[in-house]
């Protein structure tokens, strides 16, 4: 199940990447950025008689309730979403593996690797594995890197079965403090550390990513227990800073104060103070 395909990002790990996004994740992040892409579409038709452009309808093959969304008539004004119940996007279409690798052939000769984000991806783990281990194997695609954007969610035996096809992940560390994590997530971080951890000693971690949200998340707090934690991960690990803002959030995040960049650079040299060097800084601030 995939929300959107981007033919090129240079933001989703190294160097020029096609990005998936998968659709469900099992964070319910007051701070999510894009909330439509972490529930599944349950069929209830809801959304159909909103649609301005009649684009949505409702098929039910086998007694199995399906919405199909006709991406020609559609004009992505998205009121299907706001009047789900479950904020779902109905807009979300099933690939196979075949079909994936077909759009890939197409782009290999601009990009320099795949990135599967979400939502959260790691939920949809046996088409990852599959779709990386046929990457691996195709002599026109295996220049490409396969990469996975991640809460960290995935138990350690699902990371064994995808790490002889994965050349790396960026991990969100949401939070250091279980209260804090769960504040934010709705569940707690051990299998986030417990993930860090193996990708680091399997030298698969490409990045840790802190969300800063001022006032909110506790890296300052604790800078010095974090610090010395993503000291102990390697040297050649990125520690990427993104700054919170308000686009795509709802509720009360609404209110929580924006990311500037004096935060990020505060927050920067705290970590740097401490003896990290590998630390990234947003591009741009909204």
């Amino acid at each position: 199940m995939i929300n959107q395909i981007l033919p090129f990002s240079c933001v989703d790990g190294p160097g020029s990447r096609l990005v998936l996004f998968m659709q469900g994740c099992n964070y319910q992040c007051k701070n999510c950025h894009n909330p439509h892409t972490i529930g599944l579409c349950d069929a209830c038709g809801d959304c159909i008689t909103h649609c301005p452009q009649n684009a949505l309808s409702l098929i039910k093959p086998n007694n199995k309730p399906h919405i199909i969304w006709d991406s020609e008539r559609c004009s992505q004004c998205d009121t299907c979403i706001s009047v789900c119940p479950k904020q779902a996007s109905p807009k979300v279409l099933h690939y196979s593996v075949e079909d994936v690798l077909g759009i890939i052939h197409c782009q290999h000769h601009f990009i320099n690797g795949i990135t599967v984000s979400g939502g959260e991806a790691s939920l949809q783990l046996p088409f990852i594995v599959e779709l990386f281990k046929a990457i691996k194997a195709s002599t026109s695609l295996s220049h490409l890197t396969c990469m996975l954007d991640t809460n960290g969610s995935l138990s350690l035996t699902g990371w064994h079965k995808l790490l002889p096809f994965l050349d790396g992940a960026m991990v969100d560390l949401k939070a250091w403090q279980q209260d804090t994590h769960r504040y934010i997530t709705g569940r707690d971080n051990h299998a986030v550390f417990k993930s860090i951890q193996l990708l680091a000693q399997h030298q698969k971690l490409y990045e840790v990513r802190l969300l800063h949200i001022p006032s909110i998340t506790d890296y300052e707090q604790e800078i010095e227990e974090l610090a010395r934690y993503l000291l102990q991960l390697g040297t050649g690990i990125h520690i990427k800073l993104n700054a919170f803002h308000h686009h795509g959030v709802a509720n009360e995040a609404l209110i929580w104060p924006k990311c500037t960049s004096m935060d990020i650079e505060n927050l920067a040299a705290q970590l740097a103070k401490q003896g990290l060097t590998n630390i990234v800084l947003p591009s741009t601030f909204i």
